[in-house]
């Protein structure tokens, strides 16, 4: 279950144990409400019922919703998996072992499982690849059997995804049928299922499917093949592009081929391309894809914020390389776009409430949003508002399955010892030398700076214990330790405590939240000469709810020279308000506005992952600095 090498390797569900704060509420909620609102609209709206047609040969072409709504069913099946982990008691379990039941009543002879395809009065299998999202579908099945094996039970769901693996062998290996399916999944989920299962020929398969693409195998399309990655090798790439959840998921699955396979040039190409994704097609929160049409990356520096459309899939795509690519390296920049990633990208969709999501996030809304219908399914990109479901709701179902495993990516072991790359309030064990080493991390981050890592268990041999410190807090991190004769560092992104650690071995870790002003690269045209603010790890944003009655988000400058103010979420700003004067002519060179010289309005930002909550609102990342 392990990857085949690396720097790092990551811990069992079991050895991660969230106990309380900041993710243990959003674990809570995913369980408690977010699981059960997805499973009660894909029964609403038949997606589940197909299954059970399926099974009873009543399906032919009625079928609910369109071809790839199966895969929604079975990334419901993986964050169950995730949640309910070695606990096989209570209700969610008994929902889960029923939802199975199910899906796996549709299975065919051959191990072919989908319900779209196949069954009189449908097309034919594998008719439509750029479409029809087969294996697509099939890929989030695995994945979800492979969230059942890392929890300990080798049991009814594994035993559907081996026979529909072994089928896919047959289909689409050596001997079978040369081709790629339009949306890349299976790649990741073939080489992750493959690893859980100790079995290469599914590996090799998923290698085989990453070496095919850029081919053209696929029928060409309005937006170019580049939208089904299949314009190019993966090898060849300098940068991501074409639709991005695409690129995520495929560069996630060539990054788990590359280390299975020893083949650290392929690594090295996709590191590289994402490297450069991130330097010159990526949102300040993490957000990858500028356009809407396409759902695609756009151009270098081509990031437009009040047309973002900083898929929610997208964000979870990047978190899956950047862990990938963190186990391979080490590398503490990994951990610092995770970060970022989950709490400003991912957590922007969930609704306070979990029961309606952002599809698309934008950075800019210039005008009030329009609640959604509580009752009906909403169109993909309706960013104004969070949505309860959507015609095509891949990220409600995709939100639910990470938070449901975001502790895993809390920590990793090394044959020197533990490293903790996220904060919170959790344990961490691992077994360093043949003996365990447990550590207890308490953190009221990301709202408070200071991080106490307490050791439970110590080995009798040194360790090295190392927690990451983020690249905006390096220079004024501060630390102390409790304990003799440890040696402590500070170098590529983590603070490293080595020696022989004790039971009462303590380290505090304080980083500054400070809000700080960052600028953007001149490059990018849409907010050139505008601002963000960022606390800790959290964008900020202004939300005209903060605003006095008669002032919005698009005539209001901020006064650098004021002192901005640390809030207990947020950051308290001095604002001047803009006046427009209308010219006849706007390109004569001659300035629009003015900045108020009135009274200076006092506002605050609140997290950019929270915004949208309160009501009907505008909202801006960036914001327009008044002239002195």
């Amino acid at each position: 279950m392990e990857p085949r090498s690396g720097t790092l390797t990551p811990l069992a569900p079991g050895e991660v144990r969230v106990t309380g704060g900041f993710w243990h509420d959003l674990q809570r909620l995913n369980a408690s409400t977010i699981i059960g609102h997805c499973l009660a609209w894909v029964e609403r709206v038949g997606w589940l019922a197909n299954f059970d047609r399926a099974a009873d040969g009543s399906l032919e072409a009625d079928h609910a919703g369109i071809e790839f709504v199966d895969s929604e069913v079975y990334k419901l099946l993986e964050a169950m998996a995730w949640e309910i982990g070695t606990d096989d008691e209570g209700e969610l379990a008994d929902t889960y072992r029923d939802l199975v039941n199910r899906v796996a009543a549709a299975q065919e002879e051959d191990g072919y499982l989908h319900t779209f395809f196949g069954r009189p009065g449908q097309r034919a299998r594998f008719s439509d690849l750029e479409w029809g999202h087969e294996l697509y579908c099939f890929g989030h099945l695995l994945q979800a059997a492979v969230a059942r094996l890392r929890s300990g039970h080798d049991d009814q769901l594994p035993a559907v995804a081996r026979r529909l693996a072994d089928f896919l062998v047959v289909e689409f290996g050596e001997t079978g049928r040369t081709a790629v399916g339009g949306h890349p999944e299976i790649e990741v989920a073939l080489a992750e299922f493959g690893r859980a299962t100790d079995t290469r020929t599914y590996i090799d398969l998923a290698a085989t499917f990453v070496e095919r693409r850029g081919h053209g195998l696929l029928a060409p399309i309005e937006h170019g093949q580049e939208y089904f990655q299949d314009d190019q090798p993966v090898r060849s790439g300098a940068v991501l592009h074409g639709h991005a959840v695409r690129a995520l998921y495929l560069s996630a699955g060539a990054v788990d081929v590359g280390v299975e396979h020893d083949d650290e040039a392929l690594v090295e190409a996709v590191e590289g391309q994402y490297v450069a994704t991130l330097a010159r097609r990526t949102y300040v929160t993490g957000g990858m894809g500028s356009h809407h049409r396409d759902e695609a990356f756009g151009d270098d520096f081509e990031l437009p914020h009040d047309r973002a459309y900083a898929e929610t899939c997208a964000a979870i795509g990047s978190v899956m390389v950047s862990w990938r690519l963190l186990l391979h390296s080490g590398k503490a920049r990994y951990g610092d776009v995770i970060e970022r990633t989950l709490l400003n990208a991912v957590l922007a969709s969930p609704r306070r409430d979990g029961k309606a999501f952002f599809y698309s996030n934008t950075l800019h809304q210039r005008t009030p949003g329009l609640p959604p219908a509580e009752d009906s399914t909403s169109p993909r990109a309706q960013s104004s508002m969070r949505a309860p479901w959507f015609e095509v709701s891949c990220c409600p179902t995709n939100v639910a399955r990470t938070l449901a495993s975001a502790h895993l990516y809390f920590a990793t072991r090394s044959d020197a010892g533990l490293q903790i790359h996220q904060f919170g309030d959790f344990t961490a064990t691992a077994e360093v030398g043949g003996e365990e080493l447990t550590v207890q991390i308490a953190s009221a981050y990301p709202f408070e700076g200071d991080v106490v890592l307490k050791v439970i268990a110590a080995p009798s041999s040194p360790v090295e214990i190392a927690l990451r410190v983020p690249a905006w807090a390096e220079a004024e991190a501060t630390w102390s330790v409790n304990g003799d004769g440890l040696t402590v560092a500070l170098g590529d992104g983590y603070l490293r405590v080595t020696g022989i650690v004790s039971a009462d071995t303590g380290l505090l870790l304080s980083l500054p939240l400070t809000p700080r002003v960052v600028s953007p690269d001149p490059h990018i045209d849409d907010v050139r000469g505008q601002v963000a603010i960022e606390r800790g790890p959290l964008v900020l944003a202004l939300e005209s709810i903060d605003l006095p009655d008669g002032v919005d988000t698009e005539s209001v400058e901020i006064d650098l020279s004021s002192p901005i103010e640390s809030t207990p979420t947020g950051a308290r700003v001095t604002l001047r308000r803009r006046t427009d004067r209308e010219l006849p002519w706007p390109y004569d060179g001659a300035s629009t506005t003015d900045t108020d010289a009135g009274p200076a309005i006092v506002a605050d930002m609140i997290p950019y992952a929270r915004w949208a909550n309160r009501g009907p609102s505008t909202m801006r990342v960036f914001l327009p600095t008044a002239r002195p």
